[in-house]
């Protein structure tokens, strides 16, 4: 346990972190830190679902005026992202909603069985319940290498912007993954979206890319 945290800490200041696969959960993913974060653009709509997610949870969507925009990246931090990624990974089974054909279809938290939608909500409740702040935690749209859209979790540390996914238990920078950044939750509100910068990635504006239940 002590080797663990040893290299743990070291990751901090030589790697970005903590990945494995179905044999080995806790296998350390070596990528080079990147200090960099999302920047957001003009404001955009907010997805459809989003608006009916936050009618359904409003304490999930209340503004947070106060608290920290980033969260320390200590070796608690690393082992609480792991933990809420790889568990909530676990939890749900993943399925396909209609929400097209399906009104009563939604994001849902904690559901059995559910989309990328649900597991980016579900770790984005679980790390605000663990004591993380509301505003370092945003939603964000991407579109997959393949082309699909695709819901995420953004983690914004002293580090970088971190980025954890159902696709995947590594947790990673968001400029070391392979998506096309469309919007994110503001910083200032997360009732509401904004575009994503194109600096240093691609960037495709809301339009362009039809997701299903955005």
């Amino acid at each position: 346990m002590a080797q663990i945290y040893r290299i743990l800490i070291a990751t901090l200041f030589g790697s970005i972190v903590l990945g494995g696969d179905a044999v080995a959960r806790n296998r350390i993913s070596h990528d080079p830190i990147q200090q960099s974060s999302i920047s957001e653009g003009g404001p955009t709509l907010a997805p459809f679902q989003h608006v009916r997610f936050c009618i359904r949870y409003p304490a999930e969507c209340k503004l947070e005026a106060d608290g920290k925009s980033r969260v320390d990246l200590d070796s608690s931090t690393l082992e609480l992202l792991a933990r809420v990624n790889r568990d909530v990974n676990v939890a749900i089974a993943p399925s396909n909603k209609s929400y097209d054909t399906n009104l009563s279809e939604g994001w849902r938290i904690a559901p059995g069985s559910g989309d990328c939608n649900d597991y980016a909500v579900t770790k984005r409740h679980e790390l605000v319940q663990s004591g993380v702040p509301a505003r370092a935690l945003r939603l964000a749209v991407v579109r997959t290498s393949s082309g699909v859209g695709h819901l995420v979790l953004i983690v914004a540390t002293t580090k970088g912007d971190l980025v954890l996914d159902n696709l995947t238990e590594t947790i990673r920078n968001w400029e070391s993954t392979n998506y096309a950044w469309v919007k994110i939750q503001s910083t200032r509100d997360a009732r509401f979206w904004s575009e994503v910068k194109p600096e240093g990635t691609a960037m495709l504006r809301a339009p362009q890319l039809r997701i299903a239940g955005r």
